[in-house]
């Protein structure tokens, strides 16, 4: 137990998390010389490959010299902040990444706190030193300052320092100002150095009855339910009886069936495991994260772990549009239902809860993009359904007053910006607290309601050019702040239901930014459109020409057509109002009113 070391990688997203681990891995040997492997290794779900950022925490190992170093890479976003908090249950250290140009931002505090409310000891690798304009120094003395904010103790403030490039793959103890050969023949080895005499062994009895925290779950088709985590007592082996400790009191029983470990990316199949190694274990069909599994119901159960609470809440509803069925595999109720539930069993910071109206489930999280990811994940895996716009989870204080979350957001812009961003963030009752002015850009600390924060991102991205930057991080619940506008436009509806014409387009684009082409279907109260005015407006775009046997002047011209402007699976959740719902297919996007048609909308108080 003495040689083993359990570490987790956290930082800010594109700091350079899962380079560093893939740099790390190489050089350790975990790879066969001939071996093809991608860059960033560790994010292999499709998703995290496309969008380029860590979803889900991974475990991975390495051999160097006599120890086991087990390794864990976290996710960088805000809304995957539940992967970090369970994380903090296996390791004995952390490793903070922070870019030598960026220094601190939102998630950086954020994995922080957790980390060192947890009592971990971090370690920092300065990121990027190869990067232009990057202040390696400058950054530290914002990396010391964050711990103070952070009430580190004097044992946490004692951190061991490095200074590298991921992307180059290597590292070093001292930085004085630029690259040299003895870095780079050095490569990651002062990282390996410094993770074996500063991180300590596992906090963990051999001589102890078994006990273990369960820190993240997987499902085998084969084996059912997998739990992973450490191994804080005694030993385990294939075949023994174990109990788990559920969070309601409750007990089960099982026996041990299959026990996992690492060896480099790969996992492998071991008999026995014991005090203070990371291990899946298989035998327990109910288990789920934070509760305990031990060698007796005489032990005494760990504490289970607590995180935030979800901000956010959706709709997920089953599709009822005319296009209904043509298109996916898993329509009904009980499909999408068996599916979320299966999500809360690996994600424990999404919960679901059934509503009195039939078919219709409400799914809480952290962020529109984590909800984002599941539906991403659902349409790819057959699903038809019907999503709401995401609404905050709002509370009330002792005395009956309506409270909402708060976050505190951070923004990097071009100066010339400025002026129209907080324009627009006081439209969504954000207050600025923090200006810095740096060489050609702004530096921005801002403190907005949660419901300000849908679909500023994409405003940013406008208004800046796409050049600003933001992060953000849930700040407390405070006083609700009124109505915020989501959209400053109204949108098209479809009259009837047909296929589009590029007639009836031509006829309509000089009024409607259009979201259809030509030839595709839509149904009456589908949007298809979005006004220039702020109303909502009725419209035909199915119409089609009419033929007469007299020539005219327009005879053979050809139809000028703008592209229509197809929105992204996040850009459409924050787009849609709250009397809409976006209809999701494994190959469409649809955008509609709840109440499809419109004499249902104009009883319901709707003007059109």
């Amino acid at each position: 137990m003495q040689n083993i070391r359990n570490i987790a990688i956290i930082a800010h997203i594109d700091h350079g998390k899962t380079t560093l681990v893939d740099a790390i891995l190489r050089q350790a040997g975990t790879f066969r010389s001939n071996q093809v492997v991608a860059e960033r290794v560790m994010d292999s779900m499709d998703l995290e490959k496309e969008k380029g950022i860590t979803i889900r925490a991974k475990n991975a190992s390495f051999k160097w010299k006599d120890y086991h170093i087990n390794i864990v890479d976290t996710p960088g976003h805000a809304d995957f902040g539940g992967e970090v908090e369970r994380i903090m249950k296996m390791i004995d250290c952390v490793f903070l990444v922070v870019d030598a140009f960026d220094g601190p931002q939102a998630q950086t505090k954020f994995v922080l706190k957790k980390a060192l409310e947890s009592g971990l000891r971090p370690m920092v690798f300065i990121n990027k030193v190869d990067r232009e304009n990057s202040r390696p120094h400058k950054v530290l003395d914002m990396v010391f300052e964050l711990f103070l904010e952070l009430n580190a103790t004097d044992e946490q403030l004692d951190f061991p320092v490095l200074y590298g490039s991921a992307k180059e793959g290597f590292a070093a103890r001292e930085w004085g100002g630029s690259i040299t050969d003895e870095m780079r023949a050095n490569g990651m080895q002062p990282v390996y150095e410094t993770i074996v005499k500063h991180v300590p062994p596992p906090d963990a009895d051999l001589n102890a009855p078994f006990r273990m925290s369960v820190a993240n779950l997987d499902y085998s088709d084969y084996v059912g339910r997998i739990a992973y985590g450490k191994i804080y007592g005694g030993k385990v082996r294939v075949g023994d009886s174990v109990v788990c400790f559920h969070v309601n009191g409750g007990k089960e029983k099982g026996k041990v069936t299959k026990i996992f470990s690492y060896n480099g990316l790969q996992q492998i199949e071991v008999e026995e495991a014991e005090a203070g190694t990371i291990i899946g274990l298989s035998g327990l069909e109910s288990v789920f994260i934070g509760e305990t599994i031990a060698e007796n119901e005489n032990c005494e159960p760990l504490p289970v772990m607590t995180i935030d609470p979800p901000t956010i809440q959706m709709s997920f509803v089953v599709n009822d549009s005319p296009l209904a069925g043509q298109e996916g595999k898993f329509l009904t109720a009980r499909h999408i239902l068996e599916r979320l539930v299966r999500e809360t069993r690996t994600n424990v910071s999404l919960s679901v809860k059934e509503t009195e109206a039939a078919g219709n489930f409400l799914v809480s999280a952290r962020g529109e993009m984590q909800v984002a990811i599941l539906v991403e994940q659902m349409r790819r895996e057959g699903f038809e359904l019907m999503v709401s716009r995401p609404e905050v989870i709002f509370q009330k204080d002792d005395n009956g007053n309506l409270l909402e979350p708060y976050e505190t957001m951070y923004i990097d812009l071009p100066s010339e910006n400025l002026g129209d961003v907080l324009q627009n963030l006081a439209e969504r009752k954000g207050e600025t607290v923090n200006m810095e002015h740096q060489a050609k850009t702004i530096l921005l600390e801002v403190v907005i309601p949660t419901r300000g924060l849908i679909g500023f991102e994409t405003d940013l991205l406008n208004l800046s050019k796409g050049m600003g930057i933001m992060s953000h991080l849930f700040k407390e619940y405070g006083p609700h702040k009124g109505d915020i506008r989501s959209r400053a436009n109204g949108v098209a509806i479809a009259m009837e239901a047909g296929e589009t014409t590029s007639y009836s387009l031509a006829q309509l684009q000089e009024r409607i930014r259009m979201f259809v082409g030509p030839a595709e279907q839509v149904y009456e109260g589908m949007v298809f459109g979005e006004n220039s005015r702020p109303d909502d407006m009725l419209a035909n775009p199915c119409k089609a020409k009419a033929l007469t046997n007299m020539r005219s002047t327009g005879d053979g011209k050809a139809t000028q057509l703008t592209p229509p402007l197809k929105m992204s699976l996040e850009r459409c959740l924050e787009y849609i109002g709250p009397d809409e719902f976006l209809e999701i297919t494994p190959t469409n996007l649809r955008m509609r009113k709840k109440l499809l048609g419109t004499t249902a909308r104009r009883r319901a108080g709707s003007k059109v």
